[in-house]
């Protein structure tokens, strides 16, 4: 055991932050009074600790087989610093990607899907409630201006989707994954659209249903509990967004997907779909323990791609990319903004979480949380992963254009429109 507190001892001693840990046996390893303090109950957990393995050992913190003290921020910093390489290298082998291939296949089942949705988004509206936005937006905010807080900032996430589909009072709108309804409404009450959304989760469907009928909007708003490859439209719709549903879409599928939306959008329509990208070529997922830290506790069946990959199967289904953003340090603000608002309310999340889940299970849920949002902010930090939003067109085939001959669509070739 010597050599393995000697090999934490020099792992701590570069860190940027002073961290102490305590040993197995009760004895301590670095300074007193560090900001980080970690403590250890089992030698296999410092094992993993020693093998810069940060998403194993967050698991064991999950799981109380280690105690952690300190500050979200404090603790991302170190484990950023931790890592010896970077843990979105590719891994491209033909070997690789087959069996990403068939995993990825078995995970998006209509029923598997639904599960997993369910799995997240379903754990208790109470708990997202402490910690998101007014409008319970779980997505990407959008920092127009520095001055902006989360509530503002996703209210200006809203409005830029809605400008970058040039939404038109009467136009038939679908948002897939509608989540808790944020976009749907915003849609509805600023743009006049006659919107449709659709979600897998039961809770977030019954809320959205609520705020219809509680607005008055039932004439122009529904929502469905349903899965996109359910979903058959009388007629096409003219404008389509998807926010933070691609990652569940899966590799597999993507391609499927993307023709079911070029299906069910008008010709010279608009979609924009707005996700979680890798941040590397060839991704697999995250190493030193993240992606499966992410696979088990937060997002089961959820997948990456490179912004290349979905740009080529959107081609693929006949759609003309026509805008692509890359929103990725907005993301680690917005995720330290739903941190930070968590780490604030931990006794609050602990009682409804223990309620609603039990309170062995509910303390599962928090601990692992907290290493989620936290963890998931550095990440997006350091450009490990990324989130881009796609504007695509389905052409129509028709030259004449108000604005430009060749068009094919209701996208005028320039950005002015988004920023008025």
């Amino acid at each position: 055991m010597q050599s393995l507190v000697t090999k934490i001892e020099a792992l701590l001693a570069p860190l940027p932050l002073p961290v102490s840990i305590q040993l197995p046996d009760g004895s301590r390893a670095g300074p007193a009074g560090a900001k980080v303090h970690l403590s250890f109950s089992s030698w296999t957990a410092l094992a993993k600790l020693a093998a810069s393995q940060v998403g194993s050992v967050g698991e064991d913190y999950v799981e109380g087989r280690v105690g952690i003290e300190g500050s979200m921020r404090d603790l991302m910093a170190t484990a950023a610093a931790l890592m010896p390489t970077n843990p979105a290298e590719s891994n491209s082998g033909w070997w690789t990607r087959l069996l990403r291939n068939a995993k990825s296949r078995g995970s998006h089942s209509l029923g598997k899907d639904a599960e997993q949705v369910q799995f997240h988004y379903d754990v208790s509206d109470d708990f997202y409630t402490l910690w998101l936005d007014p409008k319970r937006v779980y997505s990407c905010a959008y920092f127009r201006t520095p001055d902006l807080d989360i509530a503002g900032a996703q209210e200006a996430k809203l409005d830029h989707i809605c400008r970058k589909l040039k939404l038109q009072p009467g136009e038939r709108f679908l948002d897939i994954g509608c989540g808790w309804g944020a976009l749907l409404l915003w849609a509805a009450e600023h743009y006049g659209v006659d919107a449709t959304g659709i979600t897998l989760s039961k809770n977030q469907h019954a809320h959205v249903e609520r705020l219809i009928a509680e607005r008055g909007l039932g004439g122009r708003v529904r929502a469905r509990l349903m899965d996109y490859r359910e979903l058959k439209a009388d007629r096409p719709f003219d404008k389509i967004s998807s926010v933070g549903m691609l990652e569940h879409v899966g590799s597999a599928n993507m391609g499927l997907y993307l023709r079911d939306v070029r299906d069910l959008l008008a010709p010279g329509g608009l979609t924009l779909q707005h996700g979680i990208t890798a941040g590397q070529l060839d991704y697999k997922q995250l190493g030193a323990g993240m992606g499966d830290f992410i696979e088990k506790y937060i997002f089961p069946g959820g997948e990456l791609l490179h912004v290349t990959q979905i740009l080529r199967e959107t081609a693929a289904a006949g759609l003309e990319m026509v805008d692509t953003e890359n929103l990725r340090p907005h993301y680690a603000r917005t995720l330290w903004a739903w941190s930070d608002a968590l780490e604030s309310q931990l006794d609050e999340a602990r009682a409804v979480l223990e309620r609603t889940a039990g309170p062995e299970r509910g303390g599962r849920i928090l601990r692992a949380y907290r290493l989620y949002l936290a963890g998931s902010a550095m990440s997006f930090e350091q450009g490990w992963i990324a989130l881009h939003q796609m504007l695509s067109a389905r052409p129509d085939g028709q030259m004449a254009s108000p604005v430009l001959r060749g068009a094919q669509s209701v996208y005028p070739f320039t950005r002015d429109y988004m920023y008025k």
